[in-house]
């Protein structure tokens, strides 16, 4: 089976140089490695010529964020599978075997993502994905091994293999006919959540997308844009409500859609309470945004074929976190 992973970089030469050696000594015998650059301003391409020429390069004419970064760049790697992998991901021995093997026993799994462990504490889960992702009725994401910014220890409880509803981008792999076929990430999002869409997009296409908990990778997270960056919140929020829009069920959608409204409102307020009224301000150009989107966003639900409509594991992940203080995903109802 032809694997390619494919790092997506801008600006990252600090990155490139302290994660891609493990990379290339725990990888290039089972795949061909890209480094997709994003029109960066530093020197990421002559470390790469001048350290890592066995790394094939691919320059992107312009800094499209996530999305459109491996849009474009995909279009240039010939594989079956696409490893999609940030640059601040250590990989560990034989990671990539489980998921290949995965790969070639079920058909029908067209998405795969590994256990994803914190780099900075390598006994936890890390946010990003842990141990697999999930949405709540109101389409809140969260995942085994994380709920909210609630992380469990790694106690090897998920080093199973098992169905999941959406694979982080962090170290997201793909078959590459289905990525084609689903015209590849939503290049709107420019960046954040626009995993969960591609996944909610494939789940509604009836194919499964699975966790694999053999393998393993440890994930830095933040190393490009911070939790306390406003922009960030920006994205989160608006990427948020064109996920919903896009691919909750017709019978449930406008119901969805008000009420995350109403609970981004109340984020919103916290925000002020917490004396952080940057993030309120993201919040409400988030919600100007997602209004100025609206007609394109309904637009694309045309083009969803909905096969699958029980998309979410819990009614609401809100309430029984910060209501019923359920911190782990097993104690969740």
């Amino acid at each position: 089976m032809k694997v390619a992973i494919v790092i997506l970089n801008w600006n990252g030469h600090k990155l490139l140089e302290k994660f891609l050696p493990t990379m290339l000594k725990y990888s290039k015998d089972d795949a061909t490695i890209y480094v997709a650059d994003n029109n960066s301003s530093d020197d990421s391409i002559e470390l790469l010529k001048t350290k890592f020429p066995e790394v094939k390069i691919i320059q992107n004419k312009i800094n499209g964020g996530y999305a459109k970064g491996y849009n474009d760049a995909l279009q240039h790697v010939d594989a079956e599978i696409y490893a999609l992998v940030n640059s601040d991901i250590e990989v560990t021995k034989d990671w990539l075997k489980p998921i290949i093997k995965q790969f070639k026993e079920d058909n029908n799994t067209v998405a795969i993502q590994p256990k994803l462990l914190d780099y900075k504490n390598k006994s936890k889960f890390e946010y990003a994905g842990a141990a697999g992702g999930f949405v709540d009725f109101m389409g809140y994401p969260y995942c085994k091994g994380r709920i909210f910014m609630e992380l469990e220890d790694d106690k090897h409880q998920y080093d199973d293999t098992y169905n999941i509803f959406w694979a982080t981008g962090a170290c997201f792999f793909i078959k590459s006919d289905i990525y084609h076929q689903l015209k590849g990430f939503d290049e709107d999002y420019f960046a954040h959540q626009e995993e969960i869409d591609l996944c909610w997009r494939i789940q509604n296409e009836g194919y499964k997308i699975q966790y694999v908990g053999a393998s393993a990778v440890y994930h830095v997270g933040g190393a490009t844009l911070k939790e306390t960056n406003p922009h960030k919140t920006f994205l989160n929020f608006r990427n948020s409500l064109f996920t919903i829009c896009k691919n909750v069920p017709k019978r449930f959608v406008f119901f969805v859609v008000l009420f995350r409204l109403v609970l981004d409102g109340i984020a919103g307020l916290k925000f002020m309470i917490e004396l952080r009224p940057i993030h309120t301000w993201a919040i409400i150009k988030a919600h100007f945004s997602f209004y100025k989107y609206l007609p394109k966003m309904l637009n694309k639900r045309r083009n969803i074929s909905f096969k699958k409509t029980n998309y979410y594991n819990c009614f609401s992940i809100v309430w029984q976190h910060f209501v019923l203080r359920k911190k782990i995903f097993k104690d969740l109802h």
